[in-house]
């Protein structure tokens, strides 16, 4: 065979093998190749013709080259979930943040302190604040309220975005998404992580998740998962399917599915082997948010029927 008929041969064994893990995806533009490789070549036109953007499809046939240089072989399966493929800090992590809890639990995603102190008293175990303002002191008084507002429960907080106001008011942690991070300077994220403070970060593809745990997180949160109205979103919802392959690659951490999921969905989002799922508009659009949060926390402490697939 010709190494064209190889690249050929090889891309239509993982389309074979992978295509119904990750439908419903339109075909994406293959990227400039940056590699002469075959495995390479075949994942990367593979990974476009399933759907994911450049960067993405770039980071998973750079796995499958590692992978098939490290084993000797190429394989159409499983789909590349090796930590050492991708690149990702060996265990113990060299950088690392604060660890948090392996389970999260319900995690609660709120706009001010008042909704905040309201989901910690109905016993939301993981609450963020998400304010949204322009004003140094009103984010200040925000912030410090919120951390006021979990005295007395148990509940964890983190802070959306405002990292230093986070810790000069001696929140629990900080989540920021992947704009935020890259807006750190080296010196503002020794300080983030010298203050003991934990930190979850946004993901929302492979390449982002290569991206933050490069800083060793306390947790990683993936989606969005679902179609959601909160925030227009860069990227298109990544669905079940790519949320189970994400868990698998990033396993060494507390992970959060993320955007868009309701009760009904928490059995197929669990199910993936995420520990815990974050909700914005299933508490605060409720009639009854303190009922719906018993519910939610209900549904998460349930045996789950629906158990994680195996690598395709």
């Amino acid at each position: 065979m010709t190494p064209m008929s190889d690249v050929h041969a090889m891309l239509q064994q993982i389309l074979q093998n992978h295509a119904a893990a990750f439908p419903g995806f339109p075909a994406q533009p293959t990227p400039a190749s940056t590699s002469p490789d075959p495995v390479y070549q075949a994942a990367l036109q593979a990974c476009s013709a399933l759907g994911f953007i450049a960067h993405d499809a770039e980071c998973v046939a750079r796995a499958w080259q590692a992978r098939s240089v490290r084993t000797g072989r190429f394989a159409p399966t499983p789909w590349p979930d090796e930590p050492q493929d991708f690149g990702l800090q060996p265990a113990p992590r060299r950088i690392a943040f604060a660890p948090c809890p392996r389970q999260l639990g319900l995690y609660a995603v709120l706009p001010d302190a008042a909704w905040v102190g309201r989901m910690a008293r109905a016993g939301v175990p993981t609450v963020q604040l998400r304010f949204k303002s322009d004003d140094p002191a009103a984010v200040a008084r925000e912030v410090a309220a919120a951390v006021q507002a979990v005295q007395g429960t148990p509940a964890l907080l983190f802070i959306n975005d405002h990292w230093r106001q986070a810790i000069e008011a001696g929140a629990y942690g900080v989540h920021l998404g992947q704009e935020d991070l890259d807006a750190l300077h080296p010196s503002d994220l020794q300080e983030l992580q010298a203050s003991g403070l934990r930190l979850g970060i946004s993901t929302h593809g492979y390449a982002e998740m290569v991206r933050a745990d490069a800083v060793g997180p306390s947790y990683v949160a993936l989606g969005a998962v679902f179609p959601t109205t909160l925030k227009k979103m860069a990227t298109a919802p990544q669905g079940v399917g790519r949320l189970a392959a994400y868990a698998r690659l990033m396993g060494g951490y507390p992970l959060v599915a993320i955007g868009g999921i309701g009760a009904e969905q928490f059995g197929e989002v669990l199910g993936t082997g995420v520990g815990s799922i974050a909700v914005v508009r299933a508490l605060v659009n409720a009639p009854d948010p303190e009922a719906a949060a018993r519910a939610l926390m209900a549904r998460l402490a349930a045996p789950q029927r629906i158990q994680p697939e195996s690598a395709p």
